[in-house]
């Protein structure tokens, strides 16, 4: 989940921060600063606390974002697209369940000129199994021995585990020359990185550092900007005003603030995941089922993606797959992309089988007791707590007391994972593997009781029959079964309702086609414009320098 988790952080902050340049009445332009050369990239990726520390390390979840342009996967993985993209690895072969072969990449030097072997490889493997709090991804849940030969690794699992594959290619890799005189992989700060990827630590200092391309980067010749600016502030201001190339962020009325500012900016805001609200499955009455189709009827679910999003993003289907870029995994049967119209009168219908019916302006049991329910949020998050308003406007319109409760993010997380809420805002998918989309929200490995921390599964969905296929989809070696398990899996999302989805959460993409041009678009979404991660190193070898003659 930790991908999705950090993914809702940026989209909640960036939103609170959008409202204070939301209400500047200034006239807003922006210009390349005169002083940055052309062949240089002004990103707002990094964010100090106001200062950074010097961190590289691969390993912890503190280092700084650039550490992703200078350490390598094996295999990217994009998250909007679920395309894989084979990197140090050329690709990879499943013989069983149980196996993964993985080719290793020729060619390819680390920055201080030495060689990229398996080796490194299953070194950093083997490191990770031996400083388990370095493992942050817990790739050890899932291995149970790794060996190299001349040009591949052979990662043996503990269980049959056919998606754990692309899991584990994701793992930065670093090389044994170094790291094999590292006291403490799980602390060591790495101040003076050294990697395979394309760019290498510049100047640095705690208010912005550079990266310089490695110039003899494996596919040099794909890397367009010779170096990149990461300032340690970066306001909404800031990257409207001062010139910035690239930046993850969301800028309200963005139109005119990015786009209207001049510089040849562009954006573009795919589909990072879906908002759901999650309804506490330990509780009655939210855990008869039609009392959530009778929720999810009510809602118009376009108008709270309005509200939380400012219409910059679409309703979600009921169906935990981003849509349209995830199209070729949508289940064809499932009525209208599983788009759930505002149906009033079938909402009222699906209580009344519940035992709840309106009279006057309350909806009530048989008992007379009004439906009453809180939604909890968190405090900051302005575009969740403008969406959860916004539900609660709707639900009340059926005889619904809804009441809002947003603790701090800290309270907030924790009262989700221990099941301490009736409905809770939050956010599913996104991860760009179906199997880890679906795992994540429907497993019952992740059932914990009311009070003990929950990591997957917080609306404590217990469904054999999902265990069973999700189960199934784990050795599963062909993909059309994988395909067909991937279809039975949205319809349980569909019919039983264990979330109710609500809208996509943006991955924000802000580009300038001043100096750079070839950014992903929703005319060539070839992956995710975010800044983090991984990802950013498809872009950065896709991007062509502009010419002016």
């Amino acid at each position: 989940m930790m991908q999705t988790r950090r993914w809702l952080t940026a989209v909640a902050t960036a939103s609170a921060a959008a409202l204070v340049l939301a209400g500047c009445s200034i006239q807003i332009q922006s210009a390349p600063d005169p002083s940055i050369p052309a062949d240089t990239m002004l990103v707002a990726a990094d964010n100090g606390s106001p200062m950074f520390e010097r961190n590289f390390n691969p390993f912890l979840n503190s280092k700084r974002v650039a550490t992703f342009y200078m350490y390598e996967p094996l295999v990217i993985l994009d998250n909007v697209t679920g395309d894989e993209f084979p990197w140090l690895a050329t690709g990879y072969e499943q013989p069983d369940p149980s196996t993964i072969v993985y080719d290793i990449r020729k060619g390819v030097t680390w920055q201080d000129g030495e060689p990229f072997t398996p080796e490194d490889v299953v070194f950093t493997f083997e490191m990770l199994k031996q400083y388990p709090a370095a493992d942050a991804q817990g790739i050890w849940e899932y291995i149970r021995s790794v060996e190299s030969d001349e040009d591949t690794v052979t990662v043996r699992l503990q269980q049959p585990d056919v998606p754990a594959a692309s899991l584990i290619a994701t793992t930065l890799i670093v090389p044994e020359h170094i790291w094999k005189d590292v006291e403490d992989p799980a602390s060591f700060r790495n101040p003076d990185p050294v990697g395979t990827g394309p760019y290498m630590l510049g100047n640095y200092a705690p208010q912005q550092y550079t990266v310089d391309k490695y110039q003899d980067y494996w596919q040099a010749d794909k890397v367009a900007a010779e170096h990149l600016i990461l300032p340690a502030a970066n306001t909404q201001l800031d990257v409207a005003t001062k010139g910035y190339d690239w930046a993850y962020s969301f800028i309200s009325d963005v139109d005119n603030v990015w786009v209207g500012a001049g510089n040849d900016n562009t954006y573009w805001f795919p589909p990072g995941g879906t908002i759901a609200l999650f309804p506490n499955l330990t509780k009655a009455p939210f855990n008869d089922l039609n009392v959530r189709k009778g929720l999810s009827l009510a809602l118009d679910r376009g108008a709270v993606g309005d509200a939380a999003a400012e219409g910059y993003m679409d309703e979600a289907g009921q169906t935990n797959i981003l849509l349209p870029y995830q199209q070729d995994d949508l289940d064809p049967s499932i009525p209208n992309s599983g788009l759930i119209d505002q149906d009033t009168d079938a909402a009222l219908a699906a209580f009344a089988e519940a035992g709840y019916t309106l009279q006057g302006d309350r909806l009530v049991n048989a008992a007379g007791e009004q439906l009453s329910l809180t939604i909890t949020t968190a405090n900051g998050y302005t575009d969740w707590l403008r969406g959860v308003q916004e539900v609660q406007r709707q639900w009340g319109a059926v005889g619904i007391d809804v009441g809002v409760d947003t603790p701090q993010p800290a309270a907030y997380q924790l009262a989700l994972r221990n099941g301490e809420f009736d409905f809770a805002m939050g956010g599913t998918g996104g991860t760009g593997v179906l199997f880890r989309d679906f795992n994540a929200l429907l497993s019952s490995d992740y059932l914990k009781p009311v009070g003990e921390e929950a990591t997957n599964n917080f609306e404590r969905y217990d469904n054999p029959a999902a265990q069973q296929l999700l189960d199934q989809y784990k050795v599963a070696l062909d993909e059309g079964e994988r395909q067909q398990i991937g279809y039975e899996l949205q319809q349980i999302v569909y019919n039983d309702l264990p979330v109710i989805s609500l809208y996509y959460g943006g991955s924000w993409g802000l580009v300038s086609n001043a100096k750079f041009t070839g950014w992903p678009s929703a005319e060539d979404p070839y992956a995710s414009p975010k800044t983090y991660e991984s990802t950013p190193l498809i872009v950065l070898t896709n991007l062509k320098a502009v010419t002016h003659d």
